[in-house]
């Protein structure tokens, strides 16, 4: 495999590293799969689109003031949709959650109709080492994922609300016996959540291009990241995202790119059938 390859791969590791812990995170507390993590990450796109380009606000302070645009969505569609259905099955949350995506994606469409876009930024040369060029921007989304995983780690390990989230996540029976306010726990990480699938967004808009199913087009491996390292489990979200970028990098040295999306769905059926669980996670015993 080449450097070139390589640095691809980590490139696309640190894009669905963010989402994918997100996704693992909202899993933990929600306990359905929320197919509207792509909706939300067009939502943080074209948010700092319009920051950026229609307004001609620095990209920093755009990016900032997108990650909160999303996380207010995040936090309103949880409450308008998916609060008053929490009796309901994972099946059918899943079900209003692809519905939910269809209307936002198609509500940004109408708006912004289907053309592909891009941020206001300076052009610059790539960058050269070796045989690999890599621009300074896809540098950024590495150093900013990797910084976004030890805060996360720090977040749930060495603070009080991390804890909470984490018992909510294991048992919120439990954690409401001791004390922890799950309905506040469960506002804060779908705000979390948003935080990081609006940065996401950006990110794709720096990497890839600014249009209504780019986060559609990211969710397939968002899914694999998380199915891949233990749905629920942050950690192995991680390790998740990097091996998915490691595989669909390789699979250009055999198929043609544009199949590159047939490798999320081969890792989630692979995985489905040996090991159910993921690589971190822990399988659930049913009585």
């Amino acid at each position: 495999m080449s450097l070139q390859l390589l640095v691809n791969a980590l490139v696309n590791a640190a894009l669905i590293a963010p989402p994918a812990m997100a996704f693992s995170l909202l899993f933990g507390i929600l306990r359905f799969p929320n197919f509207a993590i792509g909706a939300y990450i067009t939502v943080g796109a074209f948010a700092a689109y319009s920051l950026n380009v229609s307004l001609g606000l620095p990209l920093v302070v755009a990016s900032g003031g997108a990650m909160i645009i999303t996380a207010v969505v995040v936090w309103l569609t949880h409450v308008v949709v998916f609060r008053p259905m929490q009796d309901q099955s994972p099946v059918t949350l899943l079900v209003v959650s692809i519905a939910a995506a269809f209307i936002i994606e198609n509500v940004i469409r109408l708006f912004y109709s289907a053309d592909v876009r891009g941020f206001n930024i300076p052009l610059e040369r790539p960058w050269k080492f070796m045989d690999a060029r890599i621009t300074r921007e896809q540098v950024e989304i590495i150093i900013f994922s990797g910084l976004i995983a030890v805060g996360l780690h720090f977040l749930l390990a060495h603070t009080r609300i991390g804890r909470a989230m984490r018992a909510v996540a294991d048992n919120p029976m439990l954690a409401a016996i001791r004390g922890v306010n799950a309905t506040w726990i469960t506002a804060f990480t779908t705000a979390l959540c948003g935080l990081l699938f609006g940065l996401t967004g950006v990110f794709a808009g720096l990497d890839l291009v600014i249009e209504p199913l780019v986060g559609w087009n990211l969710t397939i491996p968002i899914f694999a990241a998380a199915i891949l390292g233990g749905i629920g489990s942050p950690y192995g979200a991680m390790v998740g995202a990097i091996l998915v970028g490691l595989a669909e990098e390789a699979t250009f040295l055999i198929i043609p790119s544009t199949y590159k999306v047939g490798v999320g769905f081969a890792i989630i059926a692979v995985l489905l059938l040996v090991r159910p669980q993921g690589l971190f996670g822990t399988l659930e015993i049913k009585k």
